[in-house]
């Protein structure tokens, strides 16, 4: 149906297909119809995992990939505002709404509802319901897959699995730890973010988070994160991210490539020499490290005796879209 659709349009056509994902079989017909009558495809989805699952030609080596990311400061300018941020996550018809929390809430009911029951991805439904509340915690943290398992009522393998469906789903990442040039006993273990800061907001039924607390600290590191994540794929910078952790505990939430930026994300308006900790202990294990960077709320941007520059947020963002940090 489709070869004949396009047959009456004039030639070289450009074709949207959205959801792909519902229907995997047309990419055989797609690979067909680009390489016979060279049209052009644009091809949308949110389920890796039901392109694989059915069998789908993948079309290596044919086709671009492009990730859209949420909301960022590159893409709001003037109307870029931190705490709505946080707060409502990084969709924007939930950032602009004036009752985002229903909305919030119907996108996760319309997701347990349409991405896992409806497709089968999942046996047990109340479990990852449980599951999906309890991962809301491990947001910007390191995972213990036993802990969580304990907590849900079900086994390791199992909560392993409902993180892989978050993954497929677009819903979820990993982000890895440093492991190059090992010096000391370092964690190895990677980090899980939410690519939504809505999710584990809503999950957790918090509103409006107030500078200070501990949900507003964790949901500025995820914010800085989510920044330079998605200009390292709109600018296409490629370069590796990963975080750095040792395992007394000190810490370093970005590592940008080899150590070319390290940068710490701190919800304080006083950056303290305790906030310093983790960088200064970076560069005493890797002294060729570049820009050791501190994203604050400050007003006004300094730099330490040392070299560590102590960024407002804002000015921070900008900085990053300009393409000046990496």
């Amino acid at each position: 149906r489709m070869r004949e659709e396009l047959a009456l349009i004039s030639p070289n056509p450009f074709v949207v297909i959205d959801e792909v994902q519902k229907v995997p079989a047309l990419l055989v017909e797609v690979q067909w119809l680009h390489e016979s009558w060279k049209v052009r495809f644009c091809m949308c989805g949110s389920s890796a995992r039901k392109v694989r699952r059915g069998g789908a030609n993948l079309l290596g080596g044919r086709a671009l990939r492009y990730e859209l990311h949420g909301l960022t400061y590159g893409d709001l300018g003037k109307d870029f505002d931190l705490n709505r941020l946080l707060s409502r996550g990084f969709l924007p018809r939930v950032y602009e709404s004036t009752q985002p929390f229903r909305l919030l809430s119907a996108y996760v009911g319309d997701y347990l509802k349409e991405e896992v029951a409806a497709e089968g991805l999942v046996r047990n439904l109340p479990a990852f319901s449980t599951f999906l509340s309890v991962a809301a915690l491990s947001d910007a943290e390191i995972v213990n897959f036993s802990t969580i398992a304990r907590d849900c009522g079900v086994s390791s393998p199992t909560i392993k699995g409902y993180f892989g469906i978050l993954e497929d789903t677009l819903i979820g990442w990993w982000l890895p730890a440093y492991r190059h040039r090992v010096k000391r006993r370092i964690i190895g273990a990677p980090k899980f973010y939410f690519r939504d800061l809505g999710i584990p907001n809503v999950l957790l039924h918090r509103r409006d988070l107030a500078p200070g607390s501990e949900s507003y600290g964790k949901a500025f590191e995820s914010w800085v994160v989510h920044e330079c994540r998605t200009w390292n794929a709109y600018g296409s910078r490629d370069a590796e991210l990963s975080y750095w952790r040792l395992a007394s505990g000190i810490e370093v939430d970005l590592v940008v490539g080899q150590m070319t930026v390290a940068i710490e994300a701190k919800a304080t308006a006083k950056v303290t020499v305790d906030h310093l900790r983790g960088l200064r202990q970076l560069a005493a294990d890797h002294p060729r490290v570049g820009r050791r960077i501190v994203v604050s709320l400050e007003l006004r941007g300094r730099r330490t005796d040392d070299g560590i520059e102590i960024l407002p947020a804002r000015e921070f963002a900008r900085q990053l879209w300009a393409g000046e940090i990496f």
